[in-house]
């Protein structure tokens, strides 16, 4: 599939092979954005039927982005004790249990404790699945493999978002009973049961990271790896990636906290940019689009089966974009996208700040007349053409391979944590944020955009075509 000469000397070629295992490992991703956008064809119904005000439906939304935060701090370490491909499948076990629990819930409570199991399994998934694809992927195809991820993911949004529009369209309505006397935004819920366990049975089939069995004195092993996936025929070349990867690594012990200390407020400077990073990904408001699209359609006047086919439109959208975005990773670079990206959010949010100001009425009265209700929809999926190709993808890629190979476990699992808990400030607060007004809540994520570029341009570091050895503190 192609053969390039990597900075280290070596002669490196992008296996078939090597694209299949990183395809694999990104279903995690796949499994990520289902579990966390299925949530928004069951919102309305959820709310009428358990009695929710506002900061309830809030939780019972953002819930899982607490247990995301969880998983991902914890990822790190497992991954480096028991081995990527043993991680993987307890996220798969958990998010296959999570989706049983959700759907047969009966109360706020219970659907609170399995969103949290849920967001467990998709943080540990957020965290190894970049951190795997980036270790078995030859340097010059790292990006577009290493975007797989965020293409998993906006497939699984999308695919979450049709689930959830068909089984209302079904059952004529998200609150009315489908099959088994269970109601359609139940079935939401369960349907996430299956692909949970696909992911959990393909990723028995991948290999473990050749760096993580280095660390763990696994050379015979390592080789082999490498050899599959580099397709590496030379043995003294196999000879000298070993030793530059045992060279880099440093692993007498496992990477730890007290690692990533550094002489900037407490941590080294790349990590704060990888947390800064995850923040601002999600600061610009993004899963305020796929959590909540639904609804914020249906409250301005749209009917449920149109707000349901918004949001689908919305999410397939989305994908497209992010197949330019792995096109342009390798060839363009991080750093630009990055940059295009922020300026078109914060043009395209400050638009829908503006349309929105324009509304009339308030709460389920709420309406936007002509012609401020189609231009706040193409300025919301202008939106998500900017995400889709620059901040959705690209963060993904930097925090697989921004860090040093001693640390890179464990700073992503920070990064990710950081990413989650920004996630669950955004989603959590927009229900009270929207009844004070969405012009305010849109002008601030347009806030958040243009300070995001000021950030890109001032403080993240290009990484194209760099070996993860050459990642610096």
């Amino acid at each position: 599939m192609g053969v390039v000469m990597g900075n280290d000397g070596l002669e490196q070629r992008a296996t078939a092979r090597v694209v299949l295992i990183a395809a694999a490992a990104a279903l995690g991703g796949f499994l990520f954005g289902f579990d966390t956008a299925v949530i928004n064809g069951a919102v309305d119904a959820v709310r009428a039927g358990f009695g929710l005000g506002a900061g309830q439906i809030g939780l019972a939304v953002s819930c899982a982005l607490l247990g995301s935060a969880l998983g991902a701090w914890y990822a790190g370490p497992l991954a480096d004790r028991f081995g990527r491909v043993r991680t993987m499948q307890v996220a798969a076990l958990l998010l296959a249990a999570a989706a049983l629990g959700s759907g047969l819930v009966t109360g706020m409570w219970d659907l609170v404790l399995w969103r949290m199991v849920g967001g467990i399994g998709v943080g540990v998934a957020s965290v190894i699945a970049p951190t795997y694809i980036a270790e078995v992927s030859p340097a010059h195809v790292r990006g577009r493999l290493g975007s797989l991820q965020q293409l998993a993911i906006v497939l699984g949004i999308f695919v979450a978002l049709l689930s959830d529009a068909w089984l209302a369209g079904s059952a004529g309505g998200a609150a009315n009973r489908l099959w088994l006397g269970l109601e359609a935004w139940r079935w939401m819920f369960l349907v996430a049961v299956v692909p949970a366990l696909v992911y959990g049975a393909v990723v028995l089939g991948v290999p473990e990271s050749p760096r993580h069995l280095v660390a763990r004195a696994r050379l015979p092993e390592a080789r082999e790896v490498l050899r599959q996936v580099l397709d590496l025929r030379d043995e003294a070349a196999l000879d000298r990636k070993l030793v530059e990867i045992e060279h880099s690594l440093k692993m007498e012990y496992r990477p730890r906290l007290a690692d990533l200390r550094g002489p900037r407020f407490g941590l080294l400077p790349v990590v704060w940019i990888g947390i800064l990073l995850s923040v601002f990904q999600q600061f610009v408001g993004i899963n305020v689009i796929f959590y909540y699209s639904s609804t914020l359609w249906h409250s301005v006047g749209f009917s449920e089966a149109d707000s349901f086919t918004i949001t689908v439109a919305t999410s397939i959208v989305n994908v497209l974009v992010t197949l330019v975005a792995i096109a342009l990773v390798d060839k363009v670079g991080r750093k630009p996208l990055l940059v295009v990206g922020s300026a078109g959010m914060a043009l395209t949010l400050a638009l829908m700040a503006w349309c929105f100001s324009q509304a009339s009425g308030s709460g389920a009265a709420l309406a936007l007349p002509a012609p401020w209700g189609p231009v706040a929809l193409v300025a919301a999926n202008a939106y998500v053409v900017f995400f889709g190709v620059s901040w959705g993808p690209m963060v993904w890629v930097l925090l697989g391979e921004m860090f040093p190979n001693r640390i890179r476990a464990i700073a992503l699992a920070v990064a990710a944590a950081a990413q989650w808990l920004a996630n669950f400030v955004i989603t959590s607060t927009f229900p009270a944020l929207a009844e004070l007004g969405l012009a305010f809540a849109y002008g601030l994520y347009a806030a958040f955009a243009l300070i995001s570029l000021v950030f890109v341009v001032y403080a993240v570091r290009e990484t194209k075509g760099m070996e993860l050895e050459e990642m610096r503190d």
